[in-house]
């Protein structure tokens, strides 16, 4: 199943990486969002424990290896064509991940890799989902399940 026009909702991990206050965000290279800023992460392979994924989505995009320590956020993202379509329909897992070590380059899918003050990361342009997670961090700190917004409130 491509990730276009899917049948059923996608799930996708996001690597939540703070260091003194600052946020590692990517700057998409491809689609959705492609040109904006986003949290590291990918889609979960088939089998494969999200925990995993979001350790390896993280060192693909940014060179860093890291571990995951804790879920932070669901988030849902969908986007619709013309027709009304769902073009997009994803199930995002956001996890704080702790660098273990490597270093910090854009590769994979990212096209730029850095770290931004997290308050000054809402005047970047971001996808709806960086934006609603780096807003739920703000406002609630690092907690278990900060999010889910999207996925109650619809």
């Amino acid at each position: 199943m491509g990730r276009e026009y899917p049948r059923y909702p996608l799930v996708g991990v996001g690597a939540v990486v703070i260091n003194d206050g600052k946020v590692l965000l990517v700057r998409r290279g491809n689609e959705p969002g492609r040109g904006k800023f986003s949290i590291p992460g990918g889609m979960v392979e088939a089998g494969e424990d999200p925990k995993v994924a979001v350790v390896r989505e993280l060192e693909e995009e940014t060179g860093l290896k890291g571990e995951a320590r804790l879920l932070l956020g669901v988030y849902q993202y969908v986007e619709r064509d013309g027709d009304g379509n769902v073009k997009y329909h994803f199930i995002l897992l956001d996890y704080l991940v702790e660098v273990k070590g490597g270093s910090l380059r854009a590769s994979s899918d990212a096209e730029e890799a850095v770290f931004v003050d997290i308050r000054e990361a809402l005047n970047l342009n971001l996808t709806e989902t960086a934006r609603e997670l780096i807003q739920d961090l703000l406002v609630n700190g690092i907690k278990a399940c900060v999010g889910s917004r999207s996925i109650i409130e619809g």
